[in-house]
């Protein structure tokens, strides 16, 4: 990642004079800003873990951060005090080596054929889930001498990845030797959104059940819905992601998250158009009256969902306009959106060229966004912000 001094500068100096981190093209040169509040996320990590004490509170920090920034977010909460992170790939686990030294990183992805040797390099960790991974590590700790450590994922229920439950008694055979190299037993919550599904209990108990056979190395279960499921669900580690970053992990209830990421597009048009005017391509929706609409410099291609505008026959999503909520309204193209600013008053901001609009923020939510465009949080902020300009705030 490429963080620049101020608006200007090209050069690799992250900081600006306030501390605040920039990245990505210059905020002039780019049709929106997206800021990632990172003391928001630290925030977010400490309630998790006071939630979940005496249980350690770990990272998900995959997928750039969730598209928040791997490095910025990090440091932040290694700041904070978070020691264990969770990333999938081992790309990902090399580049937050670069930016933490002595923390530990989990690859939940496990190894890729060949590259046991890289973990070693990284001081990494795979989250071994077949077989065939185990024996490949085993073989390459016996030739190596390398003497870190891997985790174990049972499936208990996913069917994704995972050991099969009935391997672990012969597996835990191995943790009577020293050097077993076995440091944590994990799995993953299928339903863990939904706390009265019966799915969970199972799952819970499963876990438990391996664990007694590795009965001196921690268990790790949670996800961020899993954190509220109750202490059965924490075991030694939980594992937050979207939580992190503002996503409500109790969606049967009021979030207790704080949000942790804006965006704002700049308007570069605006036009009335009369009443039975059409907007957007397939014409999907007609104007009822004479309307104002403002043309903002944001689409698909920057993570702004397509259906999310409002049609003739369906209600989409909103922007923020002068401390207005403003109907998204036709379809959302590659790089442009439209916004009904009819009801905003003249003088107001949003109103000309040259505005800026919020999108995401300021009352508008992540999960609220995902709504309006059919889809999952998780989905909206890991697209997020790829060609924006890009501030973290501390």
């Amino acid at each position: 990642m490429l963080f620049r001094k101020d608006n200007s500068s090209h050069g690799h100096d992250p900081e600006t004079p306030d501390g605040t981190l920039v990245a990505g093209p210059p905020e002039a040169e780019t049709g929106s800003v997206l800021t990632v509040d990172c003391a928001a996320i630290v925030r977010n990590w400490k309630k998790l873990s006071n939630h979940a004490a005496p249980a350690e509170c770990a990272a998900v920090v995959k997928a750039d951060a969730y598209g928040c920034g791997l490095e910025p977010v990090t440091q932040a909460l290694h700041a904070a005090g978070c020691q264990t992170f969770f990333v999938a790939h081992i790309a990902e686990a090399r580049q937050l080596r670069d930016a933490l030294a002595d923390v530990t990183i989990y690859v939940a992805n496990g190894i890729p054929a060949g590259e046991a040797h890289v973990f070693a390099e990284i001081n990494a960790e795979p989250v071994i889930g077949n077989l065939a991974e185990l024996a490949e590590w085993d073989a390459f700790r016996a030739g190596s001498k390398w003497e870190g450590g891997a985790a174990l994922h049972f499936d208990t229920g996913m069917n994704r990845l995972g050991l099969d439950i009935n391997e672990a008694a012969a597996i835990a055979e191995r943790t009577k030797v020293q050097n077993h190299g076995i440091s944590l037993v994990m799995s993953h919550f299928a339903a863990s959104d939904e706390p009265g599904h019966p799915f969970n209990a199972h799952q819970v108990q499963a876990l438990r059940d391996i664990r007694q056979l590795f009965p001196h190395i921690p268990a790790s279960l949670a996800n961020s819905s899993g954190i509220f499921l109750g202490a059965s669900a924490h075991f030694d580690i939980v594992r937050p992601g979207i939580a992190l970053y503002g996503g409500n992990p109790t969606p049967w209830t009021d979030n207790p998250m704080e949000p942790a990421v804006e965006l704002k597009a700049r308007i570069v048009q605006t036009r009335t158009i009369p009443d039975g005017a059409t907007v957007g391509y397939n014409t999907t929706w007609t104007a009822r009256r004479p309307t104002r609409v403002a043309i903002a410099t944001t689409g698909y291609a920057d993570g702004y969902p397509r259906p999310a505008g409002t049609s003739d026959t369906l209600t989409g999503g909103f922007a923020m306009v002068g401390g207005q909520r403003c109907p998204v309204i036709g379809r959302v193209s590659m790089d442009l959106l439209a916004i009904d600013v009819t009801d905003v008053p003249d003088q107001t901001n949003g109103k000309r060229r040259g505005d800026v609009v919020t999108l995401l923020g300021d009352g508008i939510t992540i999960d609220d966004l995902a709504g309006w465009g059919r889809t999952i949080s998780w989905d909206i902020l890991t697209r997020l912000g790829k060609r924006c300009h890009r501030v973290w705030k501390n």
